[in-house]
């Protein structure tokens, strides 16, 4: 199954953007009209995050959600035969800031979002990389959808650890350089072991593994986002987050990044994943301590 699958989407690959982006536009109005694909969802993200915006401009928001969605995983399959002049044409990224921390001797984590289009991203920076570049990800329940997206991802040079056993798949890495990327705005397992973030004015739970490593190891944190300005075009912008992780308060590179992703959101909301449910989780009294506020990380670095 697997094999006949990946030969359909090969061919499918060959097809050029114009009719694939009309394929994308057909599926999209499906999700959109006929199917209301996640649409609670979308409306209650919306709703929490632009509280000043209209029902008719959370809707349009929606509708241009659904159009970037379909295009990211169409855009996916098109990775199979796209040329590297093409890909460099279509997403721009200056790899400087990754070179000179190379040359430092450490290794390096990014930091990044849910942000389309990540599937070109991870192919256009592994290329471009002095670090062995190392990738974390969610395994797929489906066994078959799961081995191909490792294709697409692992076929340039990228390395895939899957998020569910990190501590086996660094083992390799302990005693070289690398450089990791993690999208930091998941949803942790358990609230209760989570940083609790105001995030859109909203308490959220974040996962604390890619502050904890950057920490623990002292490794430099840069933050990345992709945006998009326009159809089947790229922008990747970095930001040096900290050379020095280990030398911040417990919850402070976090709490950096949760303000700097909603400054990403903020300038292009419909690029961003509104179908993950980001606020499933509810504040509680037991949750007090793992509350990472805004003014105690600057009383705390002023002391």
């Amino acid at each position: 199954m697997y094999y006949l699958i990946l030969g359909l989407l090969y061919l499918f690959s060959f097809l050029p953007l114009w009719i694939i982006y009309r394929i994308s536009d057909f599926i999209s109005f499906l999700l959109h009209y006929v199917l209301g694909y996640r649409r609670k969802v979308l409306m209650k993200n919306l709703s929490i995050a632009f509280p000043e915006k209209t029902e008719k401009e959370k809707m349009a928001l929606i509708k241009k959600f659904y159009r970037n969605f379909t295009d990211t995983f169409l855009e996916a399959i098109k990775l199979l035969s796209i040329s590297e002049k093409s890909l460099r044409k279509r997403i721009q990224f200056d790899p400087s800031v990754f070179n000179e921390l190379y040359r430092t001797g450490k290794s390096c984590q990014v930091h990044a979002g849910h942000n389309f289009n990540w599937e070109w991203v991870n192919v256009r920076v592994a290329k471009e990389l002095l670090y062995p570049y190392l990738a974390v990800y969610i395994p797929i329940g489906n066994k078959v959808l799961d081995r191909l997206f490792k294709y697409f991802r692992e076929r340039t040079g990228t390395t895939m650890l899957p998020a569910t056993d990190m501590k086996n798949a660094m083992l390799p890495y302990r005693n070289k350089q690398y450089l990791l990327a993690l999208v930091a705005d998941q949803n942790p397992g358990d609230p209760s072991r989570g940083h609790w973030v105001k995030f859109f004015d909203r308490w959220t739970p974040f996962v604390t593994g890619p502050e904890k490593n950057a920490r623990l190891n002292d490794i430099p944190v840069v933050f990345a986002r992709f945006s998009k300005p326009k159809r089947g075009y790229y922008l990747v912008e970095t930001k040096l987050a900290s050379l020095h992780p280990a030398a911040m308060k417990e919850g402070e590179l976090t709490l950096q990044y949760v303000r700097y992703l909603e400054e990403v959101i903020r300038k292009q909301p419909e690029v961003y994943l509104w179908s993950h449910n980001r606020w499933k989780w509810q504040i509680k009294d037991e949750y007090e301590s793992r509350k990472i506020e805004d003014e105690k990380v600057k009383n705390a670095n002023a002391d």
